[in-house]
């Protein structure tokens, strides 16, 4: 009889929009303007058509001012048939304002502890985040660890946005 001593699959650093610790934070809840689907947790966004009530995802013309947090995985909404997660237009959801967050990571970015933070305003990754100026909007937080290759995750701490 044999016994297993090892594991060779590792679970993920953190699962996208999870909250990092218990370390301060703020979560405020606005209505998703996007599509059905559209929205997921770990994405940056900014305000929507009715600031302070709704979010999207950010677009070319975004700026900082824009920024109003991250999506939070509040685990209130349910998986489908096929595991995928389907926030409706017009659901509440969270969104952290600061505090330690993990976030979506945009592919080819390679972010180490301490790095700026990023977040992508156009293509099939906007609200992502990367470690990169090009064509992004300069979010004031920082990078916490490296991405996990597994998911595509990153720990984060985004601070205050409205100080300087």
């Amino acid at each position: 009889m044999s016994a297993q001593t090892s594991y060779k699959f590792f679970p993920a650093i953190g699962v996208a929009g999870g909250i990092v610790d218990l370390a301060p934070y703020a979560v405020d809840t606005f209505k998703n303007e996007e599509a059905t689907g559209a929205m997921l947790f770990g994405l940056g966004v900014v305000k929507g058509t009715a600031a302070g009530q709704q979010v999207k995802k950010p677009v070319s013309g975004s700026t900082a001012a824009d920024f109003e947090g991250v999506a939070v995985n509040n685990l209130t909404t349910e998986y489908d048939m096929e595991g995928k997660i389907h926030i409706l237009n017009g659901a509440p959801i969270g969104v952290m304002r600061y505090g330690r967050v993990y976030v979506r990571v945009a592919t080819g970015a390679t972010p180490e502890y301490g790095d700026a933070l990023y977040m992508v305003k156009t293509g099939d990754e906007a609200g992502y985040f990367t470690d990169s100026s090009s064509s992004t909007v300069a979010v004031k937080g920082r990078f916490l660890g490296a991405a996990d290759a597994s998911n595509g995750v990153a720990p984060v701490e985004l601070f205050n946005q409205s100080q300087s």
